[in-house]
């Protein structure tokens, strides 16, 4: 019987930065030291053969993957179209703060029902997001067929990303809940033509 080549995908979203939850998409904050135990505690519970770690240049995901890198003495590849999402005149602000601001509130909410229709002032829209991540997307498939990669980055990447994979509309990627140090895993079966990607399992840890 033939066997088909496959690649498997683990995904981490960075633990809790310095500064707690806020819209942080370009602002460039480390790790608190919670942010640290709980994605070294979701490594240690789902231990995997990895061969490369891809992360975002951003670091609350690169300084994570580069000491683990040399721990498990893998490569790390930086990736820069893994970074989060801009999210304009959003940034440093909390969801709450948005949500009490008049000028905000509407908007920020409009954003969570459909971000397609509703891009943060002066930030990036999710078309955008989507087609830079896709592209860097296949960018590491190309290069990495058949391999298990630890992918290190934020939640508007996973979301595009698993989304892209499930078939679901851009409009729709709120219902994705991925909290701090979050792990989710694909494979991607390559059949013919057309690779068929499967959702293994949705890890969420303990919930923001």
């Amino acid at each position: 019987m033939a066997t088909h080549p496959s690649t498997t995908i683990d995904f981490l979203r960075h633990g809790e930065p310095q500064g707690g939850s806020k819209y942080r998409g370009t602002l460039d904050d480390p790790l608190s030291a919670q942010g640290w135990e709980q994605m070294q505690k979701t490594v240690d519970d789902y231990p995997a053969s990895w061969q490369k770690i891809v992360t975002s240049p951003l670091k609350r995901c690169s300084q994570f993957a580069i000491k683990t890198g040399e721990t498990l003495s893998l490569p790390v590849v930086i990736e820069q179209d893994f970074r989060e999402m801009n999210f304009g005149l959003w940034e440093g602000k909390t969801r709450q703060e948005l949500l009490d601001d008049e000028l905000y509130s509407e908007h920020v909410q409009n954003f969570w029902r459909n971000p397609m229709d509703h891009t943060p002032p002066e930030g990036e829209a999710i078309k955008d997001v989507h087609d830079r991540i896709v592209k860097a997307w296949q960018t590491m498939l190309n290069s990495s067929k058949g391999e298990h990669i630890l992918l290190i980055a934020h939640s508007g990447v996973i979301r595009v990303t698993i989304g892209m994979l499930l078939g679901i509309p851009l409009q729709n990627l709120s219902r994705l809940l991925i909290p701090f140090a979050a792990l989710s895993r694909v494979r991607i079966d390559h059949i013919g033509d057309t690779p068929i990607p499967r959702l293994l399992f949705w890890h969420v840890g303990g919930l923001e």
